[in-house]
């Protein structure tokens, strides 16, 4: 079965100084992080890749990465479109007026509608600026294989926190394999912990967290047909706002609704290690990781070339 990743990458690194972060080379060979979550995918069955960016921004993207993978792409028979996440793509009802005023992007649900009329296949979604490991591939083909369900592949919280600040995670309830809810929950602070043999714990506020929980990196996997689901949620969303000019339309809460609706998601656990690039000094340490993972031959210096 045709099998497509949909990658987010239209979105602006608001902590990472301002600049494009999803575009910074993490590598000494000039690699970017989408381009290891490219090469898990296709070594992974998927054939058909979508970024879903802005057209101002189009032209720095297919310069750094875009133009590179489409040569790549191209050899092995995997198709590159691109789609664009425009303020103003909201439907007729909605006050124009409105989307012209507001500068926050509505959102990464938002983000996948724009890729109507490009999807005929079973998809996963992942973000451009997180590195996810290769199990989550396997599995997120595998499913996508096996049926047209949905699914999000969970990552253990220990495994993706920052040694920079706080980050905001999904946190997630599961029940005999499903998700039953998703608990956004944000500040979650690593500290370690002098009188457990410098074991380290997490916290939001003064809340503890267990490590071990499974949290969502928006790394989901949908039928097609969710692509109506989205469109008509998306005039709910739009009809209930409480702050038109901040509210976002985004997939860890419209899973949520739709699970409260009755729809089931399985959750697919992984041991991988998340990383990105959060804070601008996480940069050092995310590079360090990937020149580790070429070192102990998990990747080619020359990334594609195994493919």
């Amino acid at each position: 079965m045709k099998k497509t990743l949909v990658i987010l990458a239209a979105g602006l690194g608001s902590r990472f100084g301002g600049g494009i972060k999803q575009l910074e080379p993490i590598d000494d060979y000039g690699h970017i992080i989408i381009d290891y979550s490219i090469h898990d995918a296709i070594a992974a069955g998927f054939q058909k890749i979508v970024f879903i960016i802005r057209h101002d921004i189009e032209s720095d993207f297919k310069e750094v990465i875009g133009n590179r993978i489409e040569n790549v792409c191209a050899s092995l028979g995997v198709e590159v479109c691109y789609a664009f996440q425009e303020m103003s793509n909201v439907p007729d009802f909605t006050n124009k007026a409105l989307s012209e005023r507001r500068t926050k992007p509505w959102g990464t649900g938002h983000a996948v509608l724009a890729c109507e009329g490009l999807l005929d296949s079973p998809f996963t979604v992942i973000n451009a600026d997180d590195y996810y490991g290769k199990e989550g591939f396997k599995k997120a083909a595998i499913f996508l294989e096996n049926g047209d369900g949905y699914g999000l592949v969970g990552y253990q919280l220990k495994n993706t926190l920052s040694d920079n600040g706080g980050v905001t995670r999904g946190v997630c309830t599961v029940e005999d394999g499903m998700l039953t809810q998703i608990n956004e929950t944000k500040n979650i602070i690593k500290v370690t912990d002098t009188a457990d043999g410098g074991n380290y714990k997490a916290f939001s506020g003064y809340k503890t967290i267990d490590i071990n929980s499974l949290v969502s990196m928006n790394f989901w996997c949908y039928p097609v047909s969710f692509m109506q689901v989205l469109k008509d949620r998306f005039i709910g969303f739009l009809e209930g706002m409480s702050d038109p000019m901040t509210d976002e339309y985004l997939l860890p809460i419209i899973a949520d609704g739709m699970i409260k609706d009755g729809y089931e998601f399985s959750v697919l656990p992984t041991d991988d290690k998340w990383f990105g690039v959060t804070y601008k000094e996480d940069k050092e340490a995310v590079t360090e990781s990937f020149r580790k993972l070429i070192e102990e031959g998990i990747y080619k210096a020359n990334l594609y070339s195994d493919l």
